[in-house]
């Protein structure tokens, strides 16, 4: 299924998979092959990877795919597209998440493995964003590979969320979100410029309370402003991996 792209006239494809599962484990199949095609063609490859739920799935069915081995995992370098500003090691940080589904486990080096600076080691939430994206542009910028985002019930990715001001930020990589709708308050987030300056945006998105951020991300003319999800595309592909309850109301 193909739905065309409300900012660029290119279509997001939509792939319907049966459930969660599924859907991570297919996520899973398709990273690893763009990795291994990153790495045919560049140094390293880079990735930013997304938190939730869906995230950690993600990474446990990584471990688990049989072609793991092909990867050179010390050239495969590590982001997030957005971090609770928490002390490190926190429970409800996306990078703790995924380090306890197994992402130590792949091999990495921990010095590409760039997290956001929390409370315990940043003066404050604009200080972290700020290194975060003096990290990014060292390593350069609008190289990543794959961005990976899971999308909330208001259809927010990242940590941008419908009408909030961190959105309206320009000319920055990396911002700080305050106030935000969702707890914790307080986070990092890359902006829609650094988004959208990635080869393969993949969206992940499962279950019923998603339905409906869905159908209005993929609706013709859908604003950022209002459906953040709508927002960001990659430069060569964008790819909707759902599950079929997320997909309840789509036109097939």
């Amino acid at each position: 299924m193909t739905h065309s792209d409300p900012s660029s006239g290119a279509p997001s494809r939509v792939v319907i998979h049966p459930d969660k599962q599924a859907v991570a484990d297919a996520g899973a199949a398709r990273l690893l092959t763009a990795i291994i095609d990153a790495q045919a063609e560049r140094a390293e490859a880079q990735l930013a990877l997304t938190g939730g739920s869906m995230g950690s799935t993600i990474i446990t069915s990584l471990l688990n795919q049989p072609g793991r081995e092909a990867v050179d995992w010390h050239r495969v370098r590590i982001w997030w597209g957005d971090e609770r500003y928490l002390p490190a090691g926190h429970p409800d940080r996306n990078d703790t998440q995924n380090d306890d589904a197994g992402l130590t486990a792949l091999g990495l080096d921990p010095a590409k493995v760039h997290r956001v600076a929390g409370p315990d080691s940043s003066g404050s939430v604009q200080d972290s964003a700020d290194a975060y994206a003096a990290d990014l542009r060292r390593y350069g910028l609008g190289a990543f590979d794959v961005v990976m985002l899971g999308v909330g019930p208001d259809a927010h990715v990242a940590s941008l969320f419908p009408h909030h001001p961190a959105q309206r930020i320009t000319g920055a990589i990396a911002v700080p979100v305050e106030d935000s709708p969702k707890p914790p308050p307080t986070r990092v987030s890359l902006t829609f410029e650094a988004l959208n300056r990635t080869r393969a945006v993949w969206f992940l998105v499962a279950g019923a309370e998603k339905a409906d951020a869905l159908a209005a991300a993929l609706a013709p003319g859908a604003t950022a402003w209002d459906v953040p999800a709508a927002g960001v595309h990659g430069t060569d592909d964008s790819v909707w991996l759902v599950d079929q309850a997320a997909a309840a109301l789509l036109r097939h």
